[in-house]
C-alpha cells in the first residue's frame, strides 16, 4: 500500500492550531470534510473519539494514529498534520506527539485499514524521516517527504 494513494495533498495541515487531542483530531477531520470525502463528518469525529477513548493511539516517538471505522466514509481517507508545540496524546511513552495522521475507513473494509496503520508505523520506525517530518515548513513540504519515502 502506498500512502499518497490514499492521502490527498489537501489533507495535509502544517501547523495544526489545535492544542490537544480532540481539536487536533476535529482539525484532521474538518480536512477530510472540506475536500469532500465524507458522507457524515459528526458519523467520523464520533467513530475516531470513541476509538481513541477506548485507548490512546499515541504511539510513541512523537507520533498519534488516530482511526476509526465507520459508515461516515465510502473508502479508506487519511489525513495528516504537524503540531509545533506538541500534543498530549496519553502516549505509550508519555511524550508529547508531533505528528498526527488520523486514517478512517468504511466498516466493511478492514484490510486496507490494517494495511494503512501498519504502513504508516513502518515509515515512522525510520527516525531520520520523522524528524524531516516535524520540522516540514509546509503542507507541500510534509506531503512531499511522504512522497518521496514512498518512492524509494
Amino acid at each position: 500500500m502506498i500512502l499518497t494513494q490514499i492521502l490527498e495533498p489537501a489533507c495535509v495541515k502544517v501547523p495544526l492550531t489545535g492544542k490537544d487531542k480532540e481539536s487536533v483530531i476535529k482539525e484532521l477531520v474538518d480536512l477530510l470534510d472540506a475536500d469532500k470525502l465524507l458522507t457524515d463528518k459528526d458519523e467520523v469525529l464520533q467513530a475516531v473519539m470513541s476509538r481513541e477513548h477506548t485507548r490512546s493511539t499515541g504511539i510513541g516517538s512523537g507520533i498519534a494514529i488516530p482511526h476509526g471505522k465507520c459508515k461516515g466514509v465510502k473508502n479508506l481517507v487519511m489525513a495528516t498534520g504537524i503540531s509545533r508545540g506538541g500534543i498530549d496524546f496519553q502516549s505509550i511513552d508519555s511524550k508529547p506527539v508531533y505528528i498526527v495522521v488520523l486514517l478512517v475507513s468504511p466498516i466493511d473494509k478492514t484490510g486496507p485499514h490494517i494495511q494503512a496503520l501498519a504502513r504508516i508505523s513502518r515509515l515512522m520506525l525510520d527516525e531520520n524521516f520523522r524528524n524531516n517530518l516535524q520540522n516540514s515548513k509546509s503542507a507541500e513540504e510534509l506531503y512531499g517527504l511522504i512522497n518521496e519515502k514512498e518512492s524509494e
